[in-house]
């Protein structure tokens, strides 16, 4: 049977702080950034090659390396892991990386550490749907109830979720799954996009992208907003000029504003007819995050992206301050949290709109959508998944959107894993900071001030 023999961890970093690509309100130069995992094994895959598994999680540039370092130890663990034992019970691999005392203790189950521990499960899930030759989504759908339950975390629920709960969720859509995977394979997963709306882009830009965005057959745009209030009264005009208001806008602020702000500032934005404002407070402040609910109604508020854990998403729903759940597969602890996260949104009613503002992040959500929607919810009433166009072409399975004629919506994933791996040039290229880019690009991008390197254990 095929062992996992070696980890490698790299810090890899593209420079679309040159382009304004990903500003926003709080983040106004970010480089996105992977710190990007793979386990090698002495296996093959179907079609020969050797077989491994490619994971990463998300950030903005300085302290990727710092990611990267807690993931290399993270991962270290898993040399001489047998693949099939792993896919025979991962919520045991979860179990196993996510007890280490003395990491656990720099979170617990937040900040860097978690988001390390994100990448190497992201990781392993990508190598045991390789294993066993499905796109991800397939792995997890083609799961029993039974089986699904016992992947995902449930601790620290269990006065919101119960096992029992959660099972009758599961067994609930049972039945259908596979109608609803043939409606999403003829039609594919709703999209938004915000590749239109970051703050940085001046009004000509904007005014070009709204107006290719609603030529690709985009019913959903995303604007950033926050930072001044006449610009954002002037932005929206221009969105709504060309998007019309038979499409949706959404407005995001990414945490800028105090509680009292957000409710001033949406109000003077609510003439546009925003579908949510998103992240418009501290992402931890969950009675904040109510506070806004009850005052912008009908404007429906969305978070999660900087939602550390399923417990703070057990209480964003307890608390009733969220209409829309936006969890973030580089954030949560991977499967195992997400499937309980999914779980708690199913039982409180709110529905799941993932967040994808980052490399990889538009692969990997595509997954998480289709299990929400075939084995979870079985629902599409509010629900519409991030799409981002930036970076896409470094990875080999990358993921597709078109418009079938029902709207702009992702393709189905058909290719074995968790559309995560890079390819080999783009890691030679923006490897940070010995990548052919970065050891000669004249103008550097914001992430290449300071002192980084690699992590190869």
């Amino acid at each position: 049977m095929p062992q996992i023999t070696a980890v490698t961890v790299e810090d890899v970093r593209f420079p679309t702080s040159l382009t304004g690509d990903g500003s926003d309100a709080m983040n106004k130069d970010g480089d996105y950034s992977a710190a990007y995992v793979v386990l090698h094994t002495d296996g093959t895959d179907t079609t020969g090659a050797p077989l491994a598994g490619h994971g990463l999680t998300f950030t903005i540039g300085r302290g990727n390396d710092i990611v990267a370092a807690a993931a290399a130890q993270q991962a270290a663990h898993l040399v001489g892991w047998d693949i099939d034992e792993m896919a025979a019970d991962m919520g045991r691999v979860y179990r196993f990386l996510s007890s280490d005392s003395q990491l656990r203790w720099l979170g617990p189950e937040k900040g860097v550490v978690h988001l390390s521990l994100a990448a190497v499960l992201n990781a392993s899930w990508d190598l045991v749907a390789r294993r066993a030759s499905k796109p991800l989504w397939q792995l997890l759908t083609d799961m029993t109830p039974e089986q699904l339950v016992d992947i995902a975390d449930l601790r620290y629920l269990s006065d919101a979720l119960t096992r029992d709960e959660a099972l009758e969720i599961l067994q609930a859509q049972e039945a259908g799954k596979a109608g609803r995977v043939a409606e999403l394979a003829r039609r594919g997963y709703p999209a938004y996009t915000t590749s239109a709306g970051w703050l940085n882009y001046d009004d000509d830009k904007l005014r070009r992208l709204c107006q290719e965005a609603v030529d690709a057959g985009y019913g959903y745009v995303k604007l950033k907003v926050g930072a001044d209030l006449d610009d954002d009264i002037r932005r929206c005009t221009i969105a709504r000029e060309i998007i019309g208001y038979e499409r949706e806008l959404m407005i995001d602020a990414n945490q800028v504003w105090d509680v009292g702000q957000a409710i001033e500032w949406v109000r003077e934005l609510a003439r546009f007819e925003p579908l949510w404002i998103e992240e418009p407070t501290g992402p931890d402040d969950i009675l904040g995050h109510a506070a806004i609910r009850r005052a912008v109604a009908p404007i429906g508020v969305a978070t999660g992206e900087h939602c550390h854990n399923r417990v703070m998403f057990k209480q964003l729903f307890q608390a009733g301050a969220i209409d829309f759940c936006q969890l973030d597969t580089g954030r949560l602890a991977s499967i195992n949290e997400i499937v309980s996260v999914l779980l708690l949104a199913a039982k409180f009613g709110v529905p799941v709109c993932p967040h994808a503002g980052g490399v990889g992040l538009c692969e990997m959500v595509q997954h998480v959508a289709v299990l929400d929607y075939v084995a979870v919810s079985g629902d599409l009433t509010n629900r519409v998944t991030e799409f981002v166009d930036h970076l896409h072409e470094h990875f080999t399975d990358p993921c597709v959107v078109s418009d079938s004629g029902h709207g702009t919506a992702y393709v189905l994933p058909r290719d074995p894993g968790y559309s995560t791996r890079l390819h080999p040039e783009s890691i030679d290229t923006y490897r940070f900071p010995e990548g052919h880019y970065w050891a000669s690009a004249p103008t550097p991008g914001l992430g290449n001030i300071g002192v980084a390197a690699a992590v190869k254990p």
